[in-house]
């Protein structure tokens, strides 16, 4: 399923510190993670943080039970996150609640600007929820695609709440 809604964009706002709908501060940050070991290969440019791991860029907050991270050059170029589930939230510029997201597998490519929720995928933005065993975000497209599993029959899910109307005078009905 192929989705490019506009409400939905903020709903899966969830990538790493570029994103235009993180606090605009976030970027600037320094990133802090912590772990109970970390196995870092700077040849490599691997750095592979090991249980109870938390990674914290100003309102960005990631929880999960192994994180490694690729970098060249000192710039982190992907990201992935395995938890049972790994959880990520993040405040956006704006608003007064996080978005929050959780699955088994969350991978971020710099580069492309794209994130990906794989397992059990689900991202809430206020009392909006998607789901699905995929969810893709293209940053840089602004565009969603979210799948079920090849072989499952749970099919994606999104439940968008209606606005509320103002509790301000209403006009009065004609009979």
């Amino acid at each position: 399923m192929r989705l490019n809604l506009s409400a939905l964009l903020t709903l899966l706002a969830t990538c790493y510190a570029t994103s235009g709908f993180a606090l605009s501060s976030d970027k600037e940050q320094p990133i802090n993670v912590e772990a109970d070991s970390v196995e870092i290969d700077h040849k490599q440019g691997v750095s592979v943080y090991k249980g109870n791991v938390t990674l914290t860029q100003g309102s960005i907050h990631l929880d999960a039970d192994t994180l490694t991270l690729y970098s060249r050059n000192n710039d982190i170029e992907k990201a992935i996150a395995e938890g049972n589930p790994a959880h990520y939230r993040q405040r956006p510029d704006g608003k007064q609640e996080d978005i929050r997201a959780q699955s088994q597998r969350m991978e971020y490519y710099t580069g492309t600007g794209k994130l990906i929720l794989l397992e059990g995928a689900h991202v809430w933005q206020e009392q909006n929820q998607f789901s699905g065993n995929r969810i893709e975000y293209d940053v840089e497209r602004s565009v969603v695609n979210a799948s079920k599993a090849k072989s499952g029959k749970e099919r994606v899910q999104v439940i968008i709440q209606p606005k509320k109307k103002s509790s301000g005078p209403t006009a009065p009905t004609q009979p």
